[in-house]
């Protein structure tokens, strides 16, 4: 295991830390953005969270605006968690540094792109698919690289 942990480059490890971490900070202003909608649409998902002004009000489960938020949110759980566990072991492979820099850098830029153009100013296809395939791509490379290594 110490073999392994001599194989990461500090420049790669810094770089994977950093994108990770602005990464973490935009999954949590997903929450915030979702809030955000609620509260601009009044509309809300739990009972106790409704105004005592607007008696018979129900919560609400289906404003397009809310749900777009929520499926970005849910989009962003399916992808950047997998690149935060793969990312990590991908670094043990002792990747080429100008490679897997710019790979991580490629995986955090495209999924702050794809948030922008999918819950904050929307924009049509084909924006929302490209950003979300550079960083499939990019992380489906490192995950193949890393198995490969360990085989």
């Amino acid at each position: 295991m110490t073999t392994l942990l001599q194989n990461v480059n500090e420049e790669v490890f810094r770089t994977y830390v950093f994108w990770t971490a602005v990464l973490v900070v935009k999954m949590l202003a997903m929450s915030v953005l979702t809030g955000r909608q609620r509260f601009r649409k009044k509309v809300f998902a739990n009972p106790e969270d409704i105004q005592p002004s607007k008696k018979g009000a129900q919560p609400k489960f289906d404003d397009p605006d809310v749900e777009r938020v929520r499926r970005a949110h849910r989009n962003d759980l399916e992808n950047i968690l997998p690149f935060f566990a793969i990312g990590l072991l991908y670094m043990l492979t002792n990747p080429e540094p100008f490679i897997a820099i710019n790979l991580f850098r490629a995986v955090a830029i495209a999924r702050i792109v794809h948030t922008l153009v999918y819950a904050v100013v929307v924009i049509p296809q084909p924006a929302r698919g490209l950003s979300w395939a550079i960083a499939y791509f990019a992380t489906a490379y490192m995950a193949v690289k890393t198995a490969l290594f360990f085989l």
